[in-house]
């Protein structure tokens, strides 16, 4: 399961709300002429970070990372970051033909990341490249090698922050559903938040939405609820008859439907089918 939001396509089953997304945290890099921000997001499929970086000519370039994908970025920085400090003076006689120093590759899920400590005319860097393996566009960021560290420091805070609950929180979500009655659209999102996981239940009509939340814990009961309900509704009308005419009675709320099923009778003559 991709912790990822931006990026990866959802269901066309889901409805907007399921591609929220929530910032958590933020920090800021000013490395040489360039800009980093780092943003620890959560969406439904749990919590990510987006690397942006935006050079001196306002162009901007982003890749994501999934939190445990981040922890093994963050060592590597550290093993390159020793290659470097061991590297002399940059030597224009001496330098590959590709330009790579040493590299390395991470995979997570549908995800390859390439990790390239470069030299060029203008100096070393560090490029990472990420590429999702059932195609689409490369995205990558490049680190001036003396910030390395400083890049290293910074993701190790905001790891240090949001990955000691990270255990807590379920993968592999259940895709989102729908459901069209009459004119209206019924959709089924699970997400999840500091509270859990959960469930919301959206009605859509036109220029109409509302919407329930229901945490995990009760949906057994919600479903037990909701199934008997259907068996008394499915049932002839002459055991119907024998309840007494009723409505349904189990459950907190039972007042409530008693008095609808009163009023119905009142009204048609008729027991609830």
């Amino acid at each position: 399961m991709s912790e990822l939001g931006s990026g990866d396509e959802g269901s066309s089953s889901q409805s907007p709300q399921a591609h929220v997304e929530q910032e958590l945290a933020t920090k800021m890099l000013q490395i040489q002429s360039k800009r980093f921000y780092l943003d620890v997001k959560q969406n439904r499929r749990g919590r990510f970070i987006k690397v942006a970086e935006i050079g001196a000519d306002g162009r901007r370039s982003q890749i994501f990372l999934a939190l445990s994908t981040a922890a093994e970025f963050r060592d590597h920085l550290s093993a390159f970051s020793e290659y470097y400090s061991s590297l002399g003076p940059p030597n224009p006689d001496n330098v590959p033909e590709d330009g790579k120093l040493k590299s390395e590759m991470m995979m997570k899920d549908n995800r390859r990341y390439y990790l390239d400590l470069k030299e060029n005319a203008r100096g070393r860097f560090l490029r990472v490249s990420q590429t999702i393996t059932r195609g689409g566009p490369r995205s990558q960021v490049a680190i001036p090698a003396q910030g390395m560290i400083e890049f290293r420091d910074a993701l190790t805070d905001l790891l240090d922050e949001f990955t000691q609950d990270e255990h807590a929180y379920k993968h592999d979500l259940p895709e989102g559903n729908q459901m069209h009655v009459d004119n209206k659209n019924f959709y089924f999102d699970i997400g999840q938040n500091n509270r859990g996981v959960y469930m919301r239940i959206s009605e859509v009509k036109t220029n109409f939405r509302t919407a329930i939340t229901l945490p995990e814990k009760s949906w057994p009961r919600f479903r037990d609820i909701l199934a008997d309900y259907c068996d008394k509704l499915n049932k002839p009308l002459g055991s119907q008859g024998q309840s007494g005419g009723q409505g349904v009675s189990s459950g907190p709320g039972s007042d409530q439907h008693t008095l609808v099923g009163n009023n119905t009778q009142q009204d048609t003559g008729t027991s609830l089918k």
